[in-house]
């Protein structure tokens, strides 16, 4: 398998993609896209330890860690937090677990993505992230780094 890109490269990826969108209309579409073209998730996977708690909408992740990098697969019951788990799913899954720890996902307010959902989605996609990078600390053994 050819080695992923940088988080940094797929971000910026994305930012050069929402770009040449319009409007937030354009760009909400684009997010739905994204997450009706993930990878299907076995329902059977979709259990309760691996809700991520702090949203208001279901999301599953099943994380692995493998040879160092963290692995995932993830759904959600709503479209537009489906397509929110999508990006994370682009710039995170494949990647090194302490790549991961070190991502700050600023990217997100560059998309203006912070500004534009409600702030009981901007929580869930506090709580996924808080949720990967905890999943990528244990990954390296448990132990957060060091800031």
């Amino acid at each position: 398998m050819p080695k992923k890109e940088s988080i940094q490269v797929i971000e910026q990826n994305l930012i050069d993609d929402f770009e040449l969108l319009e409007n937030w209309e354009e760009k909400y579409e684009y997010l739905i896209e994204m997450g009706q073209n993930m990878p299907v998730m076995d329902p059977a996977l979709k259990t309760d330890d691996r809700l991520v708690q702090g949203c208001q909408s279901s999301v599953w992740f099943d994380i692995h860690c493998k040879d160092g990098n963290l692995e995932f697969m993830a759904d959600s019951d709503s479209l537009i937090v489906k397509g929110m788990v999508a990006v994370l799913n682009e710039v995170l899954n494949g990647q090194p677990a302490e790549e991961v720890l070190r991502s700050n996902m600023s990217f997100f307010e560059t998309l203006g993505l912070w500004r534009h959902i409600s702030s009981q989605r901007s929580n869930g996609l506090t709580a996924m992230m808080g949720h990967l990078k905890q999943a990528a600390a244990d990954c390296l053994g448990g132990q957060p780094e060091e800031k």
